[in-house]
């Protein structure tokens, strides 16, 4: 018998997989049989160890072979397992000897080369914590799968050159992990300065990059929404490390994360289209769940267009989420949980034609039919969006003016001084804990009346209450101020004027 180790994906952790293969004299037929709640993929890889193991030069044994993938309990999917389970039959045939520090995971091709698999990042975090030194997989994963701490990375090319290596492993050595300082922005992303008028839509977008809350825009179509949610991202602070390995984690696992990249170093941003299903928007599938767009978004920026086009169920399961900055998955073999820290940036018109309250375009809906618009998209997720800001058609003189706006780098320093205020008290705006929010977002008599009034007024709830002191919290920061003052709450309330103009 012969043993060496791979790896499982689950969610977006990897777990260790003991590949164990015994070999036994064969009857009138050679059997092939693999045991450990393998999936379709993993039995069809028969064919491909045969083939690959022939046009290698090593032969097949004339043996049957049993493999079994333990532990049983945990489903085994993809043709990652290739390798490693060709790796045991040459072990088992004499080729080489022990791979106890070695973890092995990888896709055959018939000829014997290795093809990219799925969450080579994951794999790596695995064996680091395992303490198995020496990751061998393909090259192609091999930047991804470095960045790890605590393990070696070989990315190699050919199931003979993982013979070869095994053999001569001083011959080989390790891929350095590739992590280039932080860069300027990329000169070609959008630039604010792109920007006509919208003083007050640029005003909220920072405030929400500053925080790390999330935003809706209502205005009627060309006003330029969809101009700023996508300029949004050039303004929020870089990414750091840890952000970095987490985002890249989800993306190596969903097999989205561009070929030859060791780690992500932009923030993501991702926006669905309307039609996107629960399973896409949120995570799930058939077999093992994969991360949804919400996932992909995590430490970046989720932008949903038109969002009262969207099912209002999908809208509903955006809830936990943005409470929790997680979603938890429950199947019945167990509970899968995905990271989901997103900024989410709506945008919307304001009734199905675009323009109720537009001063020159005469609307065409009825009231019952823009309250059922309106009505798609609920209270309670309302109250998850700190800043609901409107976009106005831009007026001729804005659109025609030759000045030029706030650039994005400028606008991203001062969001990024806000931020490490916020990071020396050890969270993000919108995320202060309840139990301190009273102390972080104390405030004087002045500022007490100031929201008191905007709460009876605006018939506020006790979330959107929280949500409000956070936004002033963030305009204080901002402002370079240590106390929120009574400006700073009549600010913050401009930014939900929106649950009186509209959804009163």
């Amino acid at each position: 018998m012969f043993r060496t180790f791979s790896a499982a994906i689950q969610g977006i952790d990897a777990h260790v997989v003991d590949v164990e293969v015994d070999m036994y004299p064969a009857g009138t037929q050679r059997d092939f049989v693999t045991v450990g709640m393998p999936d379709a993929a993993v039995k069809e890889s028969r064919e491909r160890i045969k083939s690959a193991l022939l046009n290698s030069g090593f032969g097949y044994p004339s043996k049957s072979v049993t493999i079994n993938l333990a532990p049983a309990n945990i489903r085994k999917e993809g043709a990652g397992f290739d390798l490693p389970m060709a790796m045991a039959i040459l072990g088992a045939m004499g080729l080489f000897g022990s791979m106890e520090e070695y973890m092995v995971v990888g896709e055959l091709s018939l000829d014997g080369s290795l093809r990219p698999i799925r969450g080579a990042l994951s794999i790596a975090v695995c064996a680091a914590k395992r303490g198995i030194r020496n990751l061998l997989l393909p090259i192609e994963n091999a930047a991804e799968a470095a960045v790890a701490e605590g393990v070696r990375v070989f990315g190699l090319k050919h199931l003979a050159e993982v013979v070869q290596f095994l053999n001569e492993p001083a011959a080989f050595n390790p891929v350095k992990p590739s992590i280039p300082e932080e860069a300027e922005a990329d000169p070609n992303f959008p630039d604010f300065s792109d920007v006509r008028g919208q003083t007050m839509a640029k005003r909220a977008l920072e405030v929400a990059a500053a925080g790390s809350h999330n935003v809706l825009m209502i205005g009627p179509p060309g006003s330029g929404k969809t101009m700023l949610a996508r300029r949004f991202a050039g303004i929020l602070p870089r990414l750091t490390f840890r952000e970095a390995l987490e985002a890249t984690q989800v993306h190596g696992v969903a097999g989205v994360l561009p070929p030859g990249i060791g780690i992500l170093r932009q923030r993501p941003f991702r926006a669905p289209h309307h039609t996107i299903s629960d399973a896409g928007l949120i995570g799930g599938g058939s077999g093992s769940p994969r991360p949804g767009e919400v996932s992909l978004a995590h430490q970046g920026v989720l932008f949903m267009d038109e969002l009262p086009e969207f099912p209002r169920g999908v809208l509903e399961q955006l809830r936990q989420p943005l409470e929790e900055g997680s979603i938890n998955l429950a199947r019945s073999n167990g509970t899968l949980t995905f990271p989901a820290r997103i900024m989410l940036v709506a945008a919307m018109n304001p009734c199905p034609c675009g323009f109720y309250g537009d001063s020159t375009r005469e609307c065409r809906c009825t009231p019952g039919i823009i309250q059922r618009y309106l009505a798609k998209v609920s209270g309670p997720l309302l109250d998850r969006i700190d800043l609901h800001i409107e976009v106005p058609a831009v007026a001729y003189k804005d659109l025609r003016s030759q000045s030029v706006g706030t650039s994005s780098a400028e606008i991203r320093a001062r969001v990024e001084s806000a931020r490490q205020v916020q990071r020396d008290r050890g969270f993000y705006n919108s995320q202060i804990p309840p139990s301190q929010l009273r102390t972080i977002c104390a405030l004087d008599d002045t500022g007490e009346r100031t929201l008191e009034m905007a709460m009876r007024r605006m018939n506020l709830s006790a979330r959107a209450h929280d949500r409000l002191l956070r936004v002033a919290r963030t305009i204080a920061d901002l402002d370079h101020s240590p106390n929120v003052a009574a400006k700073h709450i009549a600010e913050a309330v401009q930014f939900r004027n929106l649950d009186r103009n509209y959804w009163s």
